[in-house]
């Protein structure tokens, strides 16, 4: 059956404007969704959600079931009682996100109106609080988790001793009866995230817009998926792993992507019917309505390096159990609205895998101009399952890669749109409404046309990523209705 044509914009709650130097769960974002429907969108992406560990990279996270603390709205616990106003306010800047003084001040917060909660808390909210505990599988694993990382002064958790690093039942129940305050306390902010989430996607959907998540499909090492299921992963005796994974040399890197995370182990995984997987999933669509699985073709065939090796050059790929994760996770959830992330050098066996289950892949107009008429990623190679993006949150802004490019790939995009290339951000949202594609989303740095100032992530960079934000204002009823016209013009609304 044909898809509905769908548009909608790409934007991570951190980077909405508003106090406490962050996005947040808030009225501000209340507010975009407002945006969104005034500008006849019905879909809003977002990136992962959860917890992130090093370089504040939202696709490296202590946990892959858990929510951001950073994210929760301090005046909501306002005005639940679980804050005083002075201590829901901070001094940040409003550009940008300043991961490390956000961290400080909203640790501070989320531990004073935890106890506070604990203390005094209301017996309705209590109630609501214990269910969320009692059925919630993953909570308690990660909420000890980060109280061990805090109590163990930040160091991974095979660096613990050795019986809580090997979960050793006695260790276990020591260290979850002595580090039970700051336990509680884990628990309260994965609440608080849990229900202040809930009720954004549900004001989203009472306005006819969709949530897309995104599932990064590798877990960190340093987090409580690993040390709470070790076996799933190729570890060796002393839990660091014998693998990682990362992709090949290519035209953009000579020595390849070596990511570091640790690898599955596929046959662990597939002896107890992908329970783990299978949880992974229905936890993600808990949170939304549609889900992008990044690099996808990692379920077919997964790129393998020695951990011992610098680089991924000296790699292997290793074939991974799609058919039989997904027809299992199928088989327990139901059906699965996914969107591959299939981009890079992708294989027969990865598309067919793809088209097995028709999920549809992603085309990114930013790569369409380099090599002649047959790019597939030019919209007259489309088939309507698929979704365009003008880029993703790992290119530049649509000016900024406009600006970057040569004269003659630039001769190239404007013969191709048959413009002046004075609105190119507009010329390539155009592209991507007027394409066969079921769905369409574009970043919000390109709608409001901004130079590559404000890219979210150079890709091989540690530090210096996730932080863009736009500020109050910079959001205009102009941009809506410029949208809107697009959207009613090529029948996505």
């Amino acid at each position: 059956m044909r898809q509905k044509r769908r548009s909608g914009i790409l934007l991570h709650p951190t980077s909405l404007p508003g106090p406490g130097g962050i996005g947040s769960l808030g009225k501000e974002c209340r507010h975009f969704i407002d945006f969104l429907e005034e500008a006849g969108q019905s879909l809003w992406q977002v990136l992962p959600l959860g917890p992130a560990a090093y370089g504040n990279s939202p696709y490296s996270c202590y946990s892959a079931f858990a929510g951001n603390p950073l994210l929760i709205d301090l005046a909501t616990l306002v005005d639940e009682g679980d804050l005083e106003p002075e201590e829901a306010v901070a001094e940040m800047p409003d550009d940008h996100v300043d991961f490390p003084a956000v961290e400080a001040f909203k640790a501070r917060a989320l531990r004073t109106a935890a106890a506070r909660f604990h203390a005094h808390g209301d017996t309705e909210r209590k109630q609501e609080f214990w269910h969320f505990c009692d059925t919630t599988a993953w909570l308690h694993d990660a909420a000890l988790f980060m109280a061990l990382k805090e109590h163990f002064g930040g160091k991974s958790w095979n660096a613990w001793p050795k019986e809580i690093a090997r979960r050793e039942p006695a260790a276990l129940e020591k260290y979850s009866v002595r580090l039970g305050v700051v336990i509680g306390e884990h628990k309260y902010i994965q609440w608080q995230f849990s229900r202040q989430w809930r009720h954004v996607r549900e004001y989203a959907n009472g306005k006819g817009i969709a949530v897309v998540g995104d599932i990064p499909i590798f877990v960190a090492f340093d987090s409580a998926d690993v040390w709470t299921n070790p076996g799933l992963f190729k570890l060796d005796d002393k839990g660091k792993p014998t693998v990682v994974a990362g992709v090949p040399p290519d035209y953009f890197s000579k020595t390849g992507q070596r990511w570091g995370n640790p690898l599955y182990n596929w046959d662990a995984m597939a002896a107890d019917g992908f329970r783990w997987w299978i949880e992974r999933f229905r936890g993600s669509f808990a949170l939304h309505d549609v889900v992008r699985v990044d690099h996808f073709r990692g379920f077919e065939a997964c790129w393998e390096v020695p951990a011992k090796e610098k680089t991924a050059v000296n790699g292997r790929w290793v074939p991974a159990p799609g058919t039989a994760l997904f027809d299992a996770v199928i088989g327990a959830v139901g059906s699965l609205p996914i969107i591959a992330e299939d981009l890079g050098v992708i294989t027969p066996a990865v598309e067919e895998l793809r088209d097995r289950y028709g999920f549809p892949g992603m085309k990114i107009l930013q790569f369409a101009f380099d090599s002649g008429p047959g790019n597939p990623y030019l919209p007259h190679n489309f088939t309507r399952d698929c979704v365009v993006y003008t880029g993703t949150h790992d290119n530049d802004t649509t000016q900024g890669w406009f600006q970057s490019l040569s004269p003659r790939e630039r001769r190239d995009v404007l013969a191709y749109t048959d413009t002046t290339g004075k609105e190119v951000h507009w010329e390539l949202i155009r592209l991507g409404m007027a394409s066969v594609a079921d769905m369409a989303i574009f970043p919000l740095q390109d709608v409001m046309g901004l130079d590559g100032s404000s890219r979210m992530n150079l890709p091989g960079t540690p530090h210096g990523n996730w932080s863009w934000r736009y500020s109050e204002g910079m959001l205009t009823a102009k941009h809506a209705k410029k949208l809107l016209e697009l959207t009613v013009l090529f029948g996505r609304k």
